[in-house]
């Protein structure tokens, strides 16, 4: 049986090396690409310095040559990167696991766009802990829905650019279609001041920003007399990565069209 060819974007970043590494481990997988902006200063050496395996590939800019025969992309940069890569992958036919964050509602309507012709695996966090907790958080939104009050925290190390994560946001879209509350009108991004009383049907977030935290995540209710916390920790990378890898096999399966982590772990 042949391997999956895998191109990896952002290879030189945190998450990119973890997947490197997760890549050279796996029996059933083989490195096709590795990707970098211009200008980086990793273009051109050679991607196994990056993960002690001699693989032999540069890494490039050039996406376009770079994704030519690969089998998925997998892609955890920043949307205009992410947006670009798509437009390239569906013009080559080439799949794509997306754990970017911070995309708008726009740009996450191209991306369904372009799942009419190739498959992707959408998710804002690709570790399997993480969505079981989101579904964990259905059966507690259903169960504790009048009463207790909903907060999410949620910790990142100083580099992460975006707040509140996607990961906490995430948590926040499947309790409120839970609950039947519209998250864009219900969220509590930041307190200050003299805020009044605490309004029932909001969801409250507080953000943690410091050294190098891999990712914590609490959905608290709050009701009288308990409280409930469901609470996921990273404690590295590596989860995130073969999560991301495991998406990828699940899309050599499947047909095209838009999935996320629960498709890929059969929580549906």
């Amino acid at each position: 049986m042949s391997k999956i060819k895998i191109a990896v974007a952002g290879s030189g970043g945190r998450m990119g090396r973890a997947l490197l590494e997760g890549v050279s481990q796996a029996d059933d997988l083989a490195l096709h690409a590795a990707l970098e902006h211009d200008g980086s200063s990793l273009l051109g050496r050679d991607a196994g310095e990056l993960s002690g395996t001699p693989w032999g590939i540069k890494i490039g800019a050039d996406a376009e040559s770079a994704l030519l025969g690969a089998d998925v992309l997998i892609d955890f940069t920043r949307p205009e990167g992410t947006l670009s890569h798509m437009e390239i992958c569906r013009r080559l036919g080439v799949n794509m696991v997306v754990g970017t964050t911070g995309l708008n509602a726009q740009q996450k309507a191209q991306l369904g766009s372009a799942a009419q012709d190739i498959g992707i695996v959408f998710a804002p966090n690709m570790s399997v802990g993480v969505n079981l907790v989101f579904k964990l958080l259905e059966s507690a939104s259903r169960v504790l829905n009048r009463g207790y009050d909903i907060e999410i925290i949620e910790a990142h190390h100083r580099h992460k650019v975006d707040a509140p994560s996607g990961t906490a946001m995430g948590m926040a879209e499947v309790i409120a279609r839970t609950l039947g509350r519209d998250l864009a009108q219900c969220a509590i991004y930041g307190r200050e001041g003299v805020t009044g009383e605490r309004d029932p049907s909001t969801i409250g977030f507080a953000t943690v920003r410091g050294g190098d935290i891999v990712g914590d995540h609490t959905v608290l209710f709050a009701g009288t007399g308990e409280r409930i916390e469901i609470t996921h920790k990273a404690s590295s990378r590596a989860t995130f990565a073969l999560g991301a890898l495991r998406a990828a096999r699940f899309l050599i399966d499947n047909p095209a069209g838009m999935y996320d982590m629960q498709d890929v772990l059969g929580l549906k």
